[in-house]
Order: structure tokens, then C-alpha cells, then sequence
């Protein structure tokens, strides 16, 4: 988040906070990533009275490392349902930036006009279309029509590409957004709900008296009929206060980011996109390492390589900056939704996807949770329960 955006934040949830100071709520979410504040606004555009407790500026916000894609081919191989949910999502995020835009006049520049994944060589072209025919294969899947085309029936779309492209898949349903601006709309929205937004503010401890939730801070104690931990890998802490399971395991990535060039890139990729302000973000690592303080540049060198080799005039352009942040990662890859059984009203929610899965965020958990219970099929699809006692797992869903 820019120091302007987090500056304006900040001011005007402190004036509004001074004049307010609420003890009590309907719900309090633990987290103000892309995560809890899709939850947040909508339980607001609910009429709930909310509060977000967040870290601030000073956490390693998993926000930083996103790559702003909404991304529907290849999500969830060895979980059908997870097909089914981002499709879902997908297909609501024109409902989202539409009300976003209607309620704050900001424009997150959604565009969805299909992704590609490219692939350079046959041996990659060979892995893909595997991929792709076991994605198809899935028993209780969603047909997102994710499809193998040849190189030159994707030079069609992307007329720049190079000769080492061999071809890739193509989803009509896959897009992006200007993730930052999302992340304002969202913020900018709280105060339009008369949600409180308080930053400094990590969860240490929590207890239920009284059929309320005491939440422990820095700056004093919070009281709420509901909760919704939405923290990312802090999550793994705070869940078991609750009776709740959220077994996380987060990885590093790295960004680059070009200065602005001309228009050439309609369809968003997996490793690269084109921002509405023209710039060219790469990014495609994945790595063990959970320092951010330092880049790897090794990593970078070859991020950078595969870009220029899919689109040669890349290299002609200059890296303007780039960065390595922590992201939010369950430990299969998976999303997880859950309820307290022994803290009725108690909610965990944890994904990687937080851009792509924010729309069903926005309207579906938040709806979910002001009602007083997930639905059965999400809590029987993503529950920890999966994870059996040793939390361990073995799937993939990145």
C-alpha cells in the first residue's frame, strides 16, 4: 500500500474512530488484508456494525506480494469443489468492481477478457496439456473451458510473442484488476458502511463471556457477538483460541516491475500482466525462504529471462523496482472456511487467492457469517477438518 493511500487510511479512520469509539459490535475482523476487508465491506453493505482490527503498515502485509490476477485455469486439481468456488467468484467480480465503483467512484480497472498461460518448448507444452486433461478429468469439477492452443493460434491474440513460445492454455473466464485501487475501494467503502478500521491493533489473546468475544490489544480490549480471524498466516495462532484449526504454510515471492510502455498485452498471463498505467509486473516464484528484507536476484534473473523470451521487446525495457513479500499459503493450497463448534459464532478464513476469490469474500462469507453459519458444502469442502490431526497434507492448489 502507497504511503499516500495508507496516510489517508489512517487519518480518516482515526477521525472517525475519535468520534465514535465503539466497544461493541455485531462482528470483528482480525485482519485488514484483501482478505478481511472484502469480509468487512460486506458485512457492512449488510448493515452490521464491524470492526477490523489490523497491524497496520508495519505487518508483512500478503497484499504487497499479490500478483492482481482473477484467475480460474488450474485452480484446484485434487479438490474439484475448489473449481467450482472460483468459478464462482469469477463470475461475480464484474458485481464487485461495479459496486465498488458506484459506492466510491474508484474504478479497480477490472479487465476479463480471458489469460493465457504460456508455455516455451515442447517438453512444457507436453506438461501443460497433461494438466489441462486431468484438470477436465476431475469428477465434480466446473467446465471453465480452459483449453490447449498452438502457437500460432495464440500469436493471433498476442501478436508479439517470441519463437520459443510453443503454444499455452487459454481460460475466457481468467482476468485481472488494479489490486491496490481494490484495496482502497474496499477501505474507502468502510467509512461509507461506518466501519471501524483500527490499525495498530494485533490480536494477542481472545475469550468468549457472556455470549461475547473479548479480543485483547495493545491499545485495550474489544467486545463482539461474532468473529472472523482473517489474519493470513497469523491465523495458525489465533485460530486454536477459538476451538479452530488453520494450519498454514507460507512462501516467499518476488515482483518485477518494467517502466511504462505501449500497449501490448490485452490478456493477462500467469507470470506477467500489463497494468492499466502501462507498466509491466513479472512474477513467478515460489520459494521456501520467509525473509522479505532482502531480494534473491538469482530468482529475479530468471523471472526476467522466461519474460523476455516469451515477449523478446521486453528486454529493451528498464526495471523500475521490485520486491519480495510473504504470502498467505494454507498447507495444501486450499482455501479454508470453518466455525467454531466449541465458540459458537467463532469464524477462520484463509486463502492464497485473495484477489480472485475477494468477490465471493465480499458477498458470500460475509452473508454467510451474519447469518450465523457457512453453508454445508463449503464447510464440508474446505474445512481443517481435512488436514486430520497432524495438519499434514499433500496436495497443491497454488
Amino acid at each position: 500500500m502507497s504511503k499516500a493511500f495508507s496516510s489517508e487510511v489512517d487519518a480518516g479512520s482515526r477521525e472517525e474512530n475519535a468520534s465514535r469509539q465503539k466497544s461493541e459490535y455485531d462482528v470483528a475482523v482480525v485482519g485488514g488484508g484483501l482478505l478481511g476487508s472484502a469480509i468487512a465491506w460486506g458485512l457492512g453493505r449488510l448493515g452490521k456494525n464491524v470492526a477490523v482490527l489490523d497491524e497496520g503498515d508495519i505487518t508483512k502485509r500478503a497484499s504487497r506480494a499479490n500478483f492482481a490476477l482473477v484467475w480460474v485455469q488450474s485452480k484446484g486439481l485434487g479438490m474439484p469443489a475448489y473449481t467450482v468456488w472460483t468459478v464462482r467468484a469469477s463470475e461475480a467480480w464484474g458485481r464487485l468492481a461495479s459496486e465498488l465503483k458506484q459506492q466510491t467512484g474508484l474504478d479497480v480497472s477490472l479487465q476479463q477478457n480471458g489469460g493465457f498461460h504460456l508455455t516455451l518448448g515442447d517438453d512444457e507444452f507436453g506438461q501443460r496439456t497433461e494438466l489441462v486433461k486431468r484438470m477436465h478429468n476431475q469428477t465434480g469439477a466446473a467446465d471453465y473451458k480452459m483449453e490447449m492452443l498452438s502457437a500460432s493460434e495464440v500469436k493471433k491474440a498476442l501478436p508479439l510473442i517470441g519463437p520459443e513460445v510453443s503454444g499455452g492454455s487459454y481460460c475466457p473466464l481468467d482476468g485481472h484488476v488494479n489490486s491496490l485501487r481494490t484495496f482502497r475501494a474496499f477501505h474507502t467503502g468502510f467509512r461509507a458502511f461506518g466501519i471501524d478500521y483500527f490499525p495498530e491493533r494485533p490480536v494477542s489473546a481472545i475469550s468468549k463471556s457472556g455470549g461475547e468475544f473479548r479480543l485483547t490489544t495493545p491499545k485495550g480490549e474489544l467486545r463482539a457477538t461474532k468473529i472472523v480471524l482473517a489474519a493470513g498466516n497469523a491465523n495458525q495462532t489465533l485460530a486454536p483460541m477459538v476451538g479452530l484449526h488453520a494450519p498454514m504454510g507460507p512462501t516467499r515471492g518476488q515482483i518485477v516491475v518494467t517502466e511504462r510502455t505501449m500497449p501490448f498485452l490485452p490478456h493477462p498471463l500467469t507470470t506477467i500482466r500489463q497494468t492499466d498505467e502501462g507498466t509491466v509486473m513479472i512474477g513467478d516464484s515460489k520459494e521456501d525462504e520467509l525473509d522479505d528484507r532482502a531480494l534473491r536476484h538469482s530468482v529475479s534473473a530468471v523471472m526476467a529471462d522466461r519474460a523476455q523470451r516469451m515477449f523478446p521487446h521486453l528486454s529493451r525495457l528498464n526495471v523500475v523496482r521490485s520486491w519480495a513479500g510473504i504470502r498467505v499459503m494454507p498447507q495444501d493450497g486450499f482455501p479454508i472456511y470453518d466455525q467454531s463448534e466449541t465458540h459458537p459464532g467463532a469464524f477462520v478464513a484463509c486463502c492464497h487467492s485473495g484477489v480472485t476469490l475477494a468477490s465471493n469474500h465480499a458477498f458470500e462469507i460475509a452473508r454467510m457469517v451474519a447469518a450465523g453459519a457457512l453453508e454445508p458444502e463449503l464447510v464440508g469442502a474446505f474445512s481443517a477438518s481435512r488436514f486430520g490431526a497432524a495438519g499434514a497434507a499433500n496436495n497443491s492448489g497454488y
